[in-house]
């Protein structure tokens, strides 16, 4: 399957929601790391709130989209500095003593198979932090499945974009990380998300979950707007405007785990 096409400007139209989740676990993560990395850094937005936080850090940034590392490299500068890597397959070169992943892990297959090469790459005490989404069964991802499997599109867009299973819930990654020796807090959080404008949700996914598509229907334009059409439509209906907008549940699981002095 052809990797997704990122766009990091419609990504960052709903910064303020996207990096709400990243705050929070900002906030849990202890201590004053000295280095820094971070797994799948986007458009660098949120890699530069590890450097607000830790301004004395070396932070690097690893991402393996070239269009989201062009956009996050308005923010390098002393101590802070981006490359290209592939989570799927990347192990820290040298110790770290924070290694922080933000809205990545559910595009990387069987991550939680990586979480013992990860940890083995942080410094003794050092800390893994990560949030996910964990909305695979709102709407808004059951109608975009059920839409790529419909007669018109199943040809074209059967599996396309599927990630069915795609992060664990959280007792299971509480399960992983302390049979791998670590303390760990893992929690979730519901955001009753209020968004504005019109066709919000579908604004919304044209960010993330709507990327496979977009980028297997990038060669035909008709396509790609009958698509979008159809889909807008199940939008809808799912998530009616109110009288202050549209109401976007979005459901998020965190962790941070921290590894033993040894």
């Amino acid at each position: 399957m052809t990797a997704p096409t990122w766009d990091p400007q419609q990504y960052l139209r709903h910064a303020d929601h996207r990096t709400r989740p990243f705050h929070d676990l900002l906030s849990r993560i202890p201590g004053t790391p000295a280095t820094i990395a971070d797994l799948g850094c986007g458009a660098g937005n949120v890699t530069a709130l590890l450097a607000d936080r830790w301004p004395d850090a070396r932070i690097t940034g690893f991402d393996n989209s070239p269009q989201m590392l062009e956009q996050a490299q308005r923010y390098a500068g002393p101590g802070l500095g981006f490359a290209h890597a592939d989570a799927a397959t990347w192990t820290p070169a040298v110790p770290y003593d924070l290694l922080v992943s933000n809205a990545l892990l559910q595009w990387v297959p069987g991550h939680a198979d990586r979480f013992a090469d990860w940890l083995d790459g942080l410094a003794p005490g050092g800390t893994f932090a990560f949030q996910v989404p964990g909305n695979f069964t709102a709407p808004s991802h059951t109608l975009l499945a059920a839409l790529r499997e419909s007669p018109r599109w199943k040809s074209r867009l059967s599996g396309v974009g599927d990630r069915a299973g795609a992060v664990l819930e959280p007792a299971g990654y509480l399960s992983r990380l302390t049979d791998l020796g670590c303390t760990a807090d893992v929690w979730e959080t519901a955001y009753l998300q209020l968004l504005t404008g019109d066709d919000p949700v579908l604004d919304w996914v044209k960010g993330t979950a709507l990327r496979p598509v977009l980028t297997a229907l990038a060669e035909d334009e008709e396509a790609a707007a009958a698509f979008l059409t159809e889909y807008r439509d199940l939008l809808r209906e799912a998530y009616p405007p109110g009288p202050h907008g549209t109401v976007f549940p979005f459901r998020r699981i965190f962790a941070v785990a921290r590894r033993g002095n040894q």
